[in-house]
């Protein structure tokens, strides 16, 4: 338990990320890819079912012993709001209504975060533009750990504090890092989940509203489903800082694990990327891919070569201009 990573530093490189040139040769190859692209027609529905499953969990748990809600925070709720917020990544790439109605996707993402609990869809939209344009850009890139993370969080047992405080660092991270302006539409978020809280908490008392939080906050620590914060991009192999995940929490996730194809083709709805692997398997079969998420987090905390800092960074002229 006492091993400690035996990186100092990131991996810097100093090549274009590799999905750009990817999807030009895809696409120059099989054209028929692009019909891929544009809204999921069932995105909506999908999700609208699950807001009210979770309204119907908050009713359900009013009224419970608080250890049983804490229990269902994590089993329960917390995988569906997991769930949630990657349905919420799906939405920041306009699939729900198409690129036509990018207003229509960004209140129908704050719909979709009623659940969650505390206000995110927004702000995750604002920053996630970022994380596909600049991959691993120093600076730009939030989410990308910071060189503190990387020099404290180096032995196991301080690999764990880490996966339990993402969901803190994922929040505090860009306003250190590539901190931006507070927009209306955040705003717009903020009020609405607060309203929204409130009404939960007047109806049903405080229970439903930690059943909530608690849940996402769980979730996205130490949890199976969380492996896949760790597997998308950590330097499991070197010279590789995109990574899919090919195994049956996809079909809880929106085809998340489908990262690589996700990076080629973000206007993809997720439904649709294992379409995109059958289609150009050539380009992705070869290429290393995890099939556990479990074991990306044992592997995370135990391996000495893992940790914080195995991370690919690159630097971007428009980091140099600002």
């Amino acid at each position: 338990m006492g091993n400690q990573v035996t990186r100092d530093d990131f991996e810097w490189v100093y090549t274009d990320q590799p999905h750009t040139e990817r999807r030009k040769e895809i696409l120059a190859k099989y054209p028929e890819i692009k019909k891929l692209m544009g809204p999921d027609p069932h995105l909506k529905w999908v999700v609208s079912l699950m807001v009210l499953t979770q309204l119907v969990a908050c009713y359900l748990v009013k009224d419970l012993p608080w250890k049983w809600v804490f229990f269902w925070a994590y089993a329960f709720g917390g995988c569906l709001n997991h769930s949630m917020t990657l349905a919420i990544h799906d939405i920041s790439h306009n699939v729900a209504f198409g690129n036509k109605k990018a207003k229509w996707n960004r209140f129908f993402g704050m719909f979709a975060n009623l659940p969650v609990g505390v206000p995110y869809a927004t702000s995750f939209k604002k920053y996630h533009v970022d994380h596909h344009r600049y991959l691993a850009g120093d600076g730009l890139d939030v989410d990308v750990p910071t060189a503190f993370e990387g020099r404290f969080f180096h032995s196991p047992p301080r690999k764990i504090l880490w996966l339990f405080l993402q969901p803190l660092f994922y929040v505090l991270r860009p306003l250190y890092v590539n901190p931006k302006p507070f927009t209306a539409l955040e705003v717009i978020n903020f009020a609405v989940q607060l309203a929204y809280d409130l009404l939960i908490y007047s109806l049903w008392g405080p229970k439903p509203v930690f059943y909530m939080i608690a849940g996402s906050t769980l979730a996205m620590g130490i949890h199976p489903i969380s492996g896949h914060f760790i597997a998308e991009h950590y330097m499991y192999l070197k010279g590789y800082d995109t990574f899919s995940y090919y195994g049956p929490l996809n079909w809880l996730t929106f085809n998340v694990g489908y990262h690589m194809e996700h990076h080629d083709f973000p206007s993809i709805p997720g439904s649709k990327l294992p379409l995109v692997k059958k289609i150009a398997a050539e380009y992705y079969d070869h290429l290393p891919y995890h099939t556990s998420w479990v074991c990306v987090l044992w592997d995370f905390v135990f391996c000495d070569s893992l940790g914080p800092f195995a991370r690919v960074k690159r630097k971007y002229k428009v980091a140099k201009a600002e």
